[in-house]
């Protein structure tokens, strides 16, 4: 039986509106997968509705295309993944364009799982940066790209260099030439004469021994026995091929310094006032840099980084090329910290907290500053003595990235406020560590309804 009882109407539903939060705020915004052959890029509809969803080749023709397609729909906006180092040349060409281009993680614009192409990817992206979800990743002005290509340019090289040490290292033992032993540096004065009078036809371990510097721990007799050796001629030319490697590898250092100079002096000069020379000059050896790297921090920065404890030329220089010279980038030395990687985690959960590791990640500024840390260890400063006794507190490596913390705000409000640094010293650190003791003493004591007094010192034991 059919019910009779009239019908009622649906209410229409109401329009679903958007709330502020959510609203697009990159509305002419296009979303790039980048690859090592190709590239899709992704618009709105509204901007190209035949085709919103292109692939370009990587020839430099082809990007200049892809440019030019996204200048004529309109777009102002483009977001890309950190895709090796594939991006470089079309973030290039993109900009020269005019265009905003943002380059965001890989980890924080994960698709989602189960829908992995290339198409859905560059889709994806186009659609966060829409809504304003993603945040582009640090990149310094040009000037600062440079020096820093250079300087990673360096670190490859010295790298390249030390692998040839092993290789001459190995073809000597190969010889039964322990020169290692008697020299703490085959690679110094001693090491390279002895190693060149090989390479030469000297094969009498005293005429090789006359070669020591008078600054060598071991005599003459010693490092005569370390040099009778079974030649052979498949290990002696490998040995030349080494040494002929690793001279070539020093040549191209020295270049590479020639070069890092060149772009120091086109920075800007911050003060024109000489900066003072250190406490103590030491003599440039090893893989130091061959120029005054010291007095162009200064004049660039308007500060000396060197005065922190621990920071060196090279070491501070490589700080510089990784976050360039303007702080306004990060608005608290906290936000520094935390771009850096060195700052506790904040893993909590049901109100527990689960983890304080530090986040994992790749910065070589702040690797530089681990490094600054670490040597720290028999430092006379407060810095020094703040390593020592987090060491024996936490243990060595979050000792080391807690030092490291400290370098980073120092190193951010020298260069933001050009304050000076002023080392306290580490019977100032200590007075100032026990004071703070006492004073957590006595609010722990009061809370129980005791009383903390202070008694004299202890009377010497009779003996």
């Amino acid at each position: 039986m059919k019910d009779k009882s009239p019908t009622r109407r649906r209410k229409a539903p109401k329009a679903v509106t958007l709330p502020p939060q959510l609203a697009h705020v990159n509305l002419c915004a296009a979303g790039i997968d980048v690859g090592s052959q190709s590239h899709w890029v992704a618009v709105p509809v509204d901007l190209a509705p035949a085709e919103p969803v292109r692939e370009f080749g990587h020839f430099t023709a082809d990007l200049e295309s892809l440019a030019d397609w996204l200048v004529s729909i309109g777009v102002t906006t483009v977001v890309m993944e950190s895709t090796g180092v594939y991006w470089i040349a079309l973030f290039e060409v993109l900009e020269e364009r005019g265009l905003e281009v943002l380059l965001v993680n890989a980890r924080h614009v994960k698709n989602v799982p189960g829908r992995k192409t290339d198409v859905l990817d560059c889709q994806w992206l186009q659609q966060l940066h829409t809504y304003g979800l993603l945040r582009g990743a640090f990149r310094p002005p040009e000037q600062v790209c440079a020096l820093r290509s250079y300087l990673r340019q360096r670190a490859m090289l010295v790298s390249g260099a030390a692998s040839h040490i092993q290789h001459m290292q190995k073809a000597l033992t190969q010889m039964n030439l322990v020169l290692h032993t008697v020299v703490s540096d085959i690679t110094g004065v001693t090491g390279m004469k002895i190693i060149h009078a090989l390479l030469d036809g000297e094969r009498d371990p005293l005429v090789l021994a006359g070669f020591r510097d008078r600054r060598c721990q071991h005599d003459e007799a010693t490092i005569a026995k370390a040099l009778q050796g079974h030649y052979r001629e498949e290990h002696l030319f490998a040995l030349r091929q080494s040494v002929e490697l690793y001279e070539f590898y020093h040549q191209q250092i020295s270049a590479c310094d020639a070069a890092i100079e060149y772009q120091l002096q086109q920075f800007d000069s911050q003060t024109d006032e000489p900066i003072t020379p250190p406490p103590r000059l030491r003599k440039a050896v090893g893989n130091a840099l061959r120029f005054d790297a010291r007095s162009e921090l200064y004049r660039m920065t308007g500060v000396d980084l060197t005065r922190i404890d621990g920071l060196d030329a090279a070491t501070a220089l490589v700080v510089i090329a990784e976050i360039g010279l303007n702080m306004s980038r990060w608005p608290t030395a906290k936000h520094f910290a935390s771009w850096l990687h060195l700052c506790p985690g904040n893993h909590v959960s049901g109100g527990k907290r689960l983890s304080g590791r530090s986040k994992p990640g790749v910065n070589r500024a702040a690797n530089a500053l681990r490094m600054a840390a670490a040597s720290l260890h028999h430092s006379k400063s407060a810095l020094g003595a703040y390593l020592r006794r987090q060491k024996a507190r936490l243990g060595a490596p979050k000792a080391i990235t807690a030092t490291a913390h400290k370098l980073a705000r120092l190193v951010y409000s020298m260069l933001k406020y050009g304050s000076e640094y002023v080392d306290a010293g580490q019977d100032y650190y200590e007075q100032q560590y026990q004071q703070k003791v006492v004073k957590n003493l006595r609010r722990r004591a009061q809370a129980m309804g005791f009383e903390l007094v202070e008694i004299g010192p202890a009377a010497p034991a009779v003996t």
